[in-house]
């Protein structure tokens, strides 16, 4: 059974930047895709971003582009997320998750992860 913890949330003023990280155990990790989704109080759990299994592809959330960048690294089972010129809006618990296909590609559909992180905060100050 695989188990994701996250760490790197904090509180920050807008414009700032923070980098996310999520440390996974238990599979073999460098063969699933990994995503990072958010959740904002009061709304509903939203896709950020995801990476292929091997780091060559990626996809953003329209409203984290340019801004959020995901990476990973498959010797320390670690999946990254750089998050710079913050806004307030990007508050939110933030939550990694591991696909369940394997050599799974880039994907936003929350139905194709299954493990999740226990989520970090993220609160962006204006």
């Amino acid at each position: 059974q695989v188990q994701l913890v996250e760490s790197g949330g904090g509180l920050v003023q807008a414009g700032g930047s923070l980098r996310l990280s999520c440390a996974a155990s238990g599979r073999t990790f460098e063969r699933y895709a990994m995503a990072w989704f958010r959740q904002a109080p009061g709304k509903e759990r939203e896709f950020v971003t995801t990476i292929s299994w091997s780091g060559a592809t990626a996809d953003y959330a329209d409203s984290v582009k340019g801004r959020f960048t995901i990476s990973r690294d498959n010797v320390k089972n670690t999946v990254y997320l750089q998050m710079n010129s913050l806004k307030p809006e990007d508050t939110a618990v933030y939550y990694c998750a591991a696909g369940f296909e394997l050599f799974g590609g880039a994907t936003g559909a929350e139905s194709k992860y299954r493990t999740w992180g226990q989520g970090t905060q993220v609160t962006v100050s204006s």
